[in-house]
């Protein structure tokens, strides 16, 4: 009985004593678990889908008293990527176009990302003198794309580096392609280290004389250089008379037997079928806007003519190569030479005759793609061209703006920019064809 009496004195003695040993002293110090939330049962589904869309709980109105309840889906702001609505034929635009810092224009644009059309408008603004207009912002601007007004979402008046193709015509006479190759050397002077140049030369078809290359590498003078040509001499062709291939006839026959008879050498009243002179200015320009459409974004298309304009025996017409350039963002600019530089001359060359050769479609081409002529005369005229418009090319306003047509349709949208300002002459391509490469 006293074994037992000790043992539970011992006992006893342990568990009052303030030295606890760590297992019983952290489970003495541990908190209280409360108890587990009472179950709900699950709000009933209701019919009303009138309210806000929620994350987790559907449409609805809200409770009163929530936290999402200060912040409603109105009150949220509209991301600025959004293309604007359209508000009529001639709306006013109260937001400001997106305008990128000074030197960051030509990388903004390539990043433009949109869900629609964007559409590129190169703009050239000179004062009645022919001067270059500087200074102007996006306020003095109206785009008008289908005869409706279009809000402006990007305006940058930085330069762009140019992409040039540099088409020669050596169907020139021989006096006027003297002058041409002369001024050659003036080229590269016109032109910037970021820029680049491919050359074409045509007659009696294209050729490409060289691929994009830097403008100011060694190999461009050289390329150039070898793009001389003579040209053609002129003459006056002969189908009957005494100056004939036969002059002397009887019967209605030719009396020389080595002369063959018929309308070759337009014996009688046969006259001799003139040969008509080929002038492949549609290809050539064609030939030049393909090269020109695997130049990466960011760059201005460029394709210089230095040519009279004429054109006839092209397998491609005038319509289909305008559709290509309007598709590719390509503006043709051009030094006209020879008759169609002539004062006077030049303007009635532009009307054709139905069934004969076109005197002058360079014009056509310049004006419709929104480029800039210059007319020439001489080989200092020539070379100061070169230099004149690449300027007018590189200090151009670049307009942008979203297109509501439908993305892809294959219908051509016309464009018209008007200015604010009177007297100025504006000069943007006269309408475009939709891309997939425009629309993102």
């Amino acid at each position: 009985m006293k074994l037992g009496f000790s043992a539970f004195a011992l006992a006893a003695l342990l568990t009052s004593s303030p030295f606890l040993s760590p297992a019983a002293l952290a489970q003495e110090q541990q908190p209280a678990v409360p108890d587990a939330p009472t179950p709900q049962a699950p709000r009933p589904l209701t019919l009303d889908a009138s309210g806000p869309i929620t994350p987790g709980k559907g449409a609805g109105n809200e409770q009163p008293g929530s936290a999402s309840s200060s912040s409603s889906p109105a009150q949220q702001p509209v991301p600025s990527s959004l293309p604007p609505t359209p508000q009529g034929k001639d709306m006013i635009q109260t937001a400001p176009p997106e305008m990128p810092a000074a030197g960051e224009g030509a990388s903004a644009i390539t990043t433009f990302v949109s869900h629609v059309t964007f559409v590129e408008v190169p703009v050239t603004v000179k004062d009645p003198k022919g001067k270059l207009v500087a200074g102007l912002t996006y306020r003095d601007f109206k785009v008008f794309e289908n005869d409706n007004r279009v809000p402006l979402a990007f305006f940058t008046t930085d330069s762009f580096p140019l992409s040039v193709a540099f088409v020669i015509d050596q169907s020139l006479t021989s006096d006027v392609m003297a002058k041409v190759n002369a001024s050659l050397g003036a080229l590269q002077g016109a032109l910037t280290p970021y820029d680049e140049v491919a050359v074409f030369s045509y007659n009696n078809g294209t050729q490409e004389r060289s691929g994009f290359t830097g403008a100011q590498s060694a190999r461009l003078p050289a390329v150039l250089a070898l793009a001389k040509e003579t040209g053609r001499d002129m003459l006056v062709p002969i189908g009957g008379g005494p100056f004939s291939g036969c002059s002397i006839t009887q019967n209605g026959g030719c009396v020389d037997p080595n002369v063959q008879q018929g309308r070759s050498v337009g014996t009688g009243t046969n006259p001799m079928n003139i040969p008509k002179e080929p002038h492949t200015l549609n290809d050539a320009i064609l030939a030049a806007a393909k090269e020109l459409s695997t130049r990466p974004q960011g760059r201005r298309r460029i394709i210089y003519v230095i040519s009279d304009g004429k054109e006839q025996g092209s397998k491609a017409t005038y319509k289909e190569v305008l559709r290509y350039l309007d598709t590719n963002k390509i503006a043709v600019y051009g030094t006209l030479v020879g008759d169609s530089a002539r004062w006077g001359e030049g303007y009635i060359s532009r009307i054709h005759l139905p069934f004969t050769m076109y005197e002058n479609l360079l014009s056509k081409y310049i004006l419709a793609t929104g480029g800039a002529p210059d007319f020439e005369t001489g080989v200092n005229g020539i070379e100061k061209s070169y230099a004149k418009i690449a300027e007018e090319a590189r200090n151009q306003y670049t307009l942008g703006y979203y297109s509501h047509q439908p993305v892809i349709d294959g219908k051509f949208r016309k464009i018209e920019v008007r200015l604010e300002r009177p007297g100025f002459e504006v000069s943007a391509k006269h309408g475009y064809y939709p891309s997939a490469k425009d629309s993102h």
